[in-house]
């Protein structure tokens, strides 16, 4: 027989070195503390998945639900279940199979309509669908499969992976649904989208043969950086590694760094001294940029300028807008910074409600933020000034104000999603971000909290950043416990300095940038 090893569907689109990790060297993650936006999110997952089985358990008939002290014992309760032809199947997990290497379970297991065999339907914290058509989905409490006039599907292809590796064990049972699809059900369980798995299978087993080959140590791997690293217990061993070694995925992180090694091109020295024309199986962004990124950071320059000249748009009167919100539950804080040339001292003020989310107040938190925004933009017209409101990366808040506007507009003060369009459509929303990515080359990376250092700007708290600012926000409004008032200050301090960095960064570009930063051309002529 060969080895045990046995992998779940997280494994498929995890990375390959840390499943490796993981696998090799479990013993040594014991004792490794929960990074705290994992933690976050798994708890809210927790509370989700809970949220549904009441859901559920309160309407369907036919309701099972497995609860054991143990995997093998919830297995064996879940088969019991599934020969008895229960209709739905609450915490299913099904036998090891150690033949193949699996291992899996399903928030749910659904009875076909024909009674032939199962469906999985898994229970996720992540949106699933988005406004649209296109969609097969399903109500809750009948299985009427077909196309979605309001939704389409939005791409999680974890989801499918997943479903697909519960069917295929289903399938080693002899459980399987004779119809191969799975149902997802995603953040606010309003429908059940429905799989075609049959789209996935081929995905599924490559991946599978491929991850399992790395968790037996059959298949070698080393370090590279992709988007998993933030969050990885093992990044502060592979970091050292990879900088050693000059790994050309410190500046190409991800697909594109496979993409070069298949090319010959291993190193930022490599990467930097390329001299032939774009791979034809570049995958996404400007090769050209990762060239440059590459010379920049073996000159160790944070930066490369794009333009002779580095331009934003300014204004007599400026607004900085950050916003703060709590996963998908809402916007808790609207903050802003007035600044008006020659006036007074900038002045920061946050629009907050410290009701725990979901809340209506969050409306009334709005409302006010938006009165006083356009407040500002029609005083400064009537004066003859000009206004400009700022953002850095616009798609968060452009999100919330239109989300906003859709659930609050029963609210006094609420804005329509006509009124917020004509205003982010307008050139007096600027996105500093875009300003960013327009005029620079980043080899660090474009997150405010790596470009505002170069202008010379610090956070007061060292530890201010989007993953513990979720964990401030449960202190500060009392999610498991009493509310922990000195977390409010500090999420108002860390959102005030979030607004002087994107202020502080503008005031840069427009005043020393062209000093500081070098081009392109200006680095390899000095070089």
């Amino acid at each position: 027989m060969r080895s045990s090893v046995l992998i779940d569907a997280g494994s498929l689109t995890r990375c390959r070195h840390r499943l490796y990790l993981d696998t090799a060297y479990s013993a040594l993650q014991r004792d490794e503390p929960e990074n705290p936006g994992v933690r976050q999110r798994r708890e809210a997952a927790a509370a989700h998945r809970e949220a549904t089985r009441a859901a559920f358990a309160a309407t369907e008939s036919g309701w099972t639900e497995i609860d054991a002290p143990d995997a093998r014992s919830a297995s064996e309760m879940t088969m019991a279940a599934c020969r008895r032809k229960a209709r739905w199947i609450w915490n299913a997990v099904l036998p090891l199979d150690h033949e193949h290497g699996r291992r899996g379970r399903s928030e749910m297991l659904m009875l076909d309509p024909s009674g032939a065999g199962y469906i999985p339907v898994i229970v996720v914290n992540h949106k699933v669908t988005d406004p649209g058509r296109g969609a097969t989905t399903t109500p809750f409490d009948r299985w009427t499969p077909s196309v979605d006039e309001t939704r389409k599907v939005r791409s999680q292809l974890r989801d499918q992976l997943r479903l697909a590796h519960l069917y295929r064990m289903l399938e080693r049972e002899g459980l399987a649904s004779p119809t191969a699809i799975g149902g997802a059900i995603g953040y606010r369980a309003e429908c059940i989208l429905v799989h075609d798995l049959e789209t996935v299978f081929a995905e599924y087993d490559s991946r599978f043969a491929d991850r399992l080959a790395v968790a037996r140590g059959e298949s070698f791997t080393v370090p590279s950086q992709v988007s998993e690293c933030r969050s990885c217990s093992w990044w502060s061993d592979c970091k050292p590694q990879l900088t050693a070694n000059r790994d050309v995925s410190l500046v190409a992180s991800g697909m594109r760094a496979e993409v070069l090694r298949e090319h010959g091109v291993f190193t930022i020295d490599d990467l930097a001294d390329w001299t032939g024309p774009e791979p034809q199986d570049w995958p996404f962004g400007s090769f050209d940029d990762a060239v440059a990124a590459a010379t920049a950071w073996r000159a160790d320059v944070p930066l490369l300028r794009r333009t002779e000249r580095t331009t934003v748009h300014r204004a007599d009167v400026e607004v900085d807008v950050d916003m703060e919100s709590y996963q998908e539950h809402g916007a808790y804080l609207w903050g802003t910074l007035l600044t008006e040339q020659g006036g007074q001292p900038p002045v920061y003020r946050g629009f907050v409600t410290w009701d725990p989310l979901p809340t209506v107040d969050e409306g009334r938190s709005f409302a006010e933020f938006w009165g006083w925004l356009m407040g500002k933009r029609r005083d400064a017209a009537e004066r003859g000034k000009t206004f400009a409101a700022y953002c850095y990366s616009r798609q968060a808040e452009d999100k919330w104000l239109l989300d906003s506007a859709r659930r609050f507009g029963a609210v006094p003060g609420v804005p329509t999603e006509a009124e917020i369009r004509e205003f982010i459509d307008s050139e007096q929303w600027v996105d500093i971000y875009q300003a960013v990515s327009d005029q620079f080359i980043c080899p660090g990376g474009k997150g405010l909290k790596k470009i505002a250092p170069v202008a010379g700007f610090t956070w007061r708290d060292d530890e201010a950043g989007g993953e513990a600012s979720m964990g401030w926000y449960r202190d500060a409004v009392g999610y498991d416990g009493e509310p922990d008032l000195s977390q409010r200050e500090r999420l108002l301090v860390y959102n005030e300095d979030d607004v002087q960095a994107t202020k502080v960064l503008r005031e840069w570009m427009t005043d020393r940038a062209d000093l500081e930063i070098p081009t392109l051309e200006s680095l390899r002529a000095g070089a």
